[in-house]
């Protein structure tokens, strides 16, 4: 059996050329814009209740808090080590859907115009920003 000596992987050239590619892929303009609206999607949603004036629905103002800080770090760590965070990349879309449904599922039942049309809009631009963030490190293929 071969051991390798602690920190050896991260040294292994496949790895290194792995992250200098994906690191390039998210220095793009696209990338960087795509990183950015997923960051002020987090923002809103996690101000929101406030916005809207539903802050009021305790748990579903909670759960959007939650949920947009999550998002919001989420960003500021693709923004900031795309090469460590792109297998993280996948959660974004599940903020989203769970933004979607949310007033419906959270404990009672949260469904009144304005959490609806917010919870269904912002969720849908992070299923669709979260989806091109996913996206990005098959962007650009050479370093």
């Amino acid at each position: 059996m071969t051991t390798h000596p602690a920190g050896s992987i991260e040294q292994h050239p496949d790895i290194v050329e792995m992250r200098a590619r994906y690191e390039a892929a998210a220095e793009t303009p696209v990338a960087q814009g795509v990183t950015g609206v997923i960051a002020l999607t987090g923002l809103y949603l996690a101000a929101s209740p406030w916005i809207v004036g539903f802050s009021g629905l305790s748990n579903l103002t909670i759960n959007n808090l939650i949920m947009g800080v999550a998002l919001a770090l989420l960003a500021a760590g693709f923004a900031s080590a795309y090469g460590r965070t792109h297998t993280l990349t996948w959660t974004a879309p599940i903020i989203g859907i769970w933004t979607i449904i949310a007033p419906w599922v959270v404990a009672g039942d949260m469904s009144t115009t304005s959490t609806i049309w917010n919870n269904v809009v912002t969720g849908a631009v992070a299923v669709v920003f979260g989806a091109a963030a996913m996206g990005v490190a098959a962007m650009r293929k050479n370093v």
